[in-house]
């Protein structure tokens, strides 16, 4: 990659001059810009007891490949798959990987997906060796099943697996899930699709000197060892990234790292700039489990999983995030701002700004609100809190059920995006036909309303839909009405409005300190004066100053308690300021002490 990510999101006026010298961004002809979660029709989760709280959407653990230029993604538990041609609109392909005897709710859990001899091949996790890899030609085709067994028992068997193909032609299988075994590899013969030679162990969770892999929602040993799974192999100017995750996908820290090798089974080696991906705080938490993949221009993207958490542990979404390889070779992703509209591959932008923030801010935070009703202790302000764990549920989901959201002033929208959520819901497994209908007003009085998103005939399964508006509006009043869902309330975990206001951006951050654990040197205590024209802040870390490559968003407080810092290096914090109308300048690096 040319540039550090870290840099891409402009700064302070500069990010108000982004969007002034693009005043048609929002006017393309095609959208260019997505906004995590992103918007597929998951699944409901298919396993009763694990629906015991309250039946909801869940998937995890995704799978990107590109085939004959497309971008295919297979991800935990969905009875298919996605492909896409431009990672903006997924097209879901229905599918059972499965023989008649497997019975199991597992049909397709943590899969890996590889392509070779022109063919696309894919395999769940198993720990039996009678599941076969399946493979295609034609794997766009949903009329007719273009799926057949390349082998019909791999003896590979393995849990969260992963293949990769070397530029040799040689095969690799990597793999595992524990909090008390090792990842392992091993090599596969392309012709048989059979493991071949030694399972060799790789490479250990090492909780002990590096903090962001300690188990717990704050990476602090709650109550298991952390967890190593989600394998996944890219390789990059002539090197091997074995890439995992931990330490637990329950939690906001779920994240991914790296160990770099010379060879395809090792010996490997811990980067110092660690982890990969990375984001414990805003509205959509956790990066963990995820695959690396090259787009169509040649720039590098990390899908990973996203935790919600509330109806079960393991109630999730994806994310898809900007990634790259600096000058020197560290790997890393850019996830600041990173649940804010991006930018899509494949538009006529410079390639070095791939993903990069548009410089649309969060207009409502925590504003005014009001609803047509709700259910009990689900309240009308927690669709505005910044939270994906909290919602608001209307009392019921007929149509007409509204909510309104108050800017506060009159503001440019670009962008909106809708986040249902799951409030008696009837559905388990994979349902075909389902379809969110609404219509988005809005108003600069609060009296006259104009119509600005009419999706009262949408055909589309749509539970993160994100609508990026053809040409802005001003408005100080955004109203959405429910049309259809398809089960259960009426419910928004977020409304979230994306723009700019007519303000300045907040005034640099004041005081910051950062203090390093003495006894707990994984650990620092963070804190920064309150700046009140700030709605939030983003804190950047690493272990070289020029290098800040991790981030965490940080809404309505002052201070934060990191403890994601690997034990024997030193640490550098930088932190600036953000609200609707765009981003202070930075802090100067400082050293924790």
């Amino acid at each position: 990659m040319r540039l550090a990510l870290h840099t891409m999101l402009t700064i302070g006026v500069a990010a108000r001059v982004l969007a002034a010298a693009e005043p048609s961004a929002a006017q393309h002809a095609h959208p260019q810009s997505y906004c995590n979660p992103l918007n597929l029709d998951y699944a409901y989760c298919p396993i009763p007891n694990f629906a015991a709280q309250g039946k909801h959407r869940a998937t995890a653990d995704p799978a990107v490949v590109m085939f004959r230029g497309d971008y295919y993604l297979f991800s935990t538990n969905q009875w298919g798959y996605w492909w896409s041609p431009d990672m903006n609109v997924w097209n879901f392909v229905p599918r059972k990987f499965l023989r008649p005897e497997h019975k199991v709710y597992d049909e397709l859990c943590a899969p890996a997906a590889f392509v070779i001899d022109d063919q696309l091949h894919v395999i769940g996790s198993t720990h039996t060796p009678d599941f076969p890899i399946w493979r295609s030609r034609a794997p766009k085709n949903v009329d007719v099943d273009r799926w057949e067994e390349a082998v019909a028992s791999f003896a590979g068997s393995a849990w969260d697996p992963a293949f990769f193909l070397d530029d040799d032609g040689r095969l690799y299988l990597y793999h595992g899930s524990s909090n008390d075994r090792p990842l392992y590899g091993q090599e596969v013969d392309r012709e048989s699709l059979q493991p071949i030679g030694p399972k060799r162990e790789l490479i250990r969770l090492d909780d002990e000197r590096h903090g962001w892999e300690r188990f717990g929602e704050a990476n602090d040993n709650t109550f298991l060892r952390p967890f190593i799974e989600g394998a996944w192999m890219t390789k990059h100017d002539g090197r091997y990234y074995l890439q995992y995750a931990a330490p637990g996908t329950e939690f906001s820290g779920y994240g991914d790292g790296v160990y770099v090798g010379d060879r395809p089974l090792g010996p490997f080696k811990y980067q110092t700039h660690n982890p990969i991906c990375f984001r414990p705080g805003g509205f959509a938490r956790g990066a963990g489990h995820g695959s690396t993949f090259q787009d169509r221009g040649g720039d590098y993207w990390r899908c990973a999983t996203i935790v919600i958490g509330v109806k079960n542990n393991f109630e999730r979404r994806l994310g898809m995030w900007p990634a790259a390889f600096d000058g020197e070779g560290v790997m890393h992703c850019d996830t600041a701002y990173g649940d804010y509209p991006q930018r899509l591959p494949d538009t006529e932008t410079p390639s070095d700004a791939h993903g990069a923030s548009l410089g649309w801010m969060l207009l409502n935070y925590a504003k005014p609100v009001t609803a047509s009703s709700s259910l009990g202790g689900f309240a009308p302000n927690l669709a505005v809190d910044e939270d994906i764990k909290t919602y608001w549920s209307a009392a019921t989901g007929k149509p007409g059920e509204q909510f309104t959201s108050d800017l506060g002033a009159i503001s440019q929208i670009f962008a909106i995006q809708v986040n249902y959520a799951d409030q008696d819901a009837e559905l388990l497994g994979k349902v075909a036909g389902l379809r969110h209908q609404y219509v988005i007003t809005a108003s600069s009085d609060g009296e006259t309303w104009n119509t600005i998103v009419d999706k009262s005939a949408n055909q589309r399964d749509v539970p993160h839909d994100y609508v990026e508006l053809a040409t802005p509006v001003e408005a100080r009043f955004v109203r959405i009405e429910n049309r259809r869902v398809p089960s259960g309330k009426f419910a928004l975990s977020g409304l979230r409005v994306f723009g700019l206001g007519r303000g300045e951006p907040p005034h640099p951050v004041q005081d910051f300190i950062s203090l390093r654990g003495e006894s707990e040197p994984r650990n620092a205590w963070l804190k920064w004066r309150q700046s009140p024209d700030a709605t939030g802040y983003v804190i950047r870390s690493g272990v070289d100053p020029q290098k800040l490559y991790n981030s965490v968003m940080v809404y309505g407080a002052n201070e934060y308690y990191f403890r994601a810092m690997d034990r024997d290096v030193p640490y550098y914090f930088q932190i600036e300021a953000f609200n609707e109308n765009g981003v202070s300048a930075p802090t100067e690096p400082l050293l924790a002490k």
